[in-house]
């Protein structure tokens, strides 16, 4: 059986209607292409945009926080300054009413510090002024105290070790003391060193300028490292730490780094217990 060909004939106006409409959806999508890219433009300028902002924010409040930190080093260095025209009576008195609160700002302006500091560096002190401050400084300085109230049990240098027998040096004096004994600064100083420090026991250490003084076999140590101590200020208690046969307190004095006979500070030092705890002569 044989099949019959058809033919479908499709209205012109029919065909002009789809191709209308394909050009139609064609617009349309680049349109939409186009508004899509452009808002992923925006987006990403957005984003930058907002990155730079966090960004000058961050800086804007690390500049703040350096000029907040710069009035108050100013204001310290005013007030110091201020202290110490008047200590050297490069001023008479204080500037200001009796009630300084009643002023309402203590924080002085930029000018205000420059001034002070410029007279200050301009200022001159008189020669007996500037020697006086250095001798009774050199003095609080120099080892001047006896660190404990108790008996020489052992000299400084060449001397028979107790533990092995052999003829060694000794860098310091035994001072015998019950344990528990409180043991003082000899001279006003900066704590350096304290802890165990094997043979020495409990161990520290005072620089005092050129000098430094050693207290060692302690049973406590009341100081810390870093710490500014005064003279006559007890710094720990006598015991028997480390290579020590009997409670007692070995005492050095290096000058320079150099051990030097603590006798000789001994000798025209007074007893610790007699101290008195002195400030600045001003």
């Amino acid at each position: 059986m044989h099949g019959r060909l058809r033919r479908l004939q499709i209205p012109q106006s029919a065909v002009y209607v789809v191709l209308a409409l394909a050009l139609l959806g064609c617009i349309s999508l680049v349109g939409m292409v186009s508004s899509y890219a452009r808002m992923v433009w925006k987006v990403a300028n957005y984003n930058a945009l907002r990155d730079e902002v966090n960004a000058l924010r961050a800086r804007y409040a690390m500049l703040e926080s350096s000029a907040n930190q710069t009035k108050e080093q100013l204001a310290t260095l005013q007030m110091f300054a201020t202290e110490v025209s008047l200590a050297y009576g490069i001023k008479q008195k204080l500037e200001g009413p009796s009630d300084i609160s009643s002023e309402g700002r203590l924080v002085p302006t930029y000018t205000e510090t420059l001034s002070e500091y410029n007279f200050l560096k301009s200022a001159s002190l008189s020669g007996a002024g500037r020697r006086s401050f250095y001798l009774w400084r050199n003095a609080q300085l120099r080892p001047s105290l006896w660190p404990i109230q108790g008996r020489l049990m052992s000299h400084f240098g060449r001397r028979n070790d107790p533990f092995s027998g052999e003829h060694r040096f000794h860098a310091g004096v035994d001072i015998s003391a019950p344990i528990g004994t409180p043991v003082r600064a000899a001279a006003d100083g900066v704590v350096t060193f304290a802890q165990f420090s094997g043979g020495y026991g409990r161990l520290v250490v005072i620089r005092h300028g050129d000098f430094e003084t050693f207290y060692a076999h302690l049973s406590r140590v009341h100081v810390v490292e870093g710490q500014e101590i005064r003279r006559g200020e007890i710094l720990g208690a006598v015991g028997m730490s480390g290579r020590a046969q009997a409670p007692h307190l070995h005492y050095e004095v290096r000058q320079r780094g150099t051990p030097v006979n603590p006798y000789t500070f001994l000798a025209r030092s007074v007893v610790a217990q007699a101290a008195v705890k002195k400030d600045l002569p001003f």
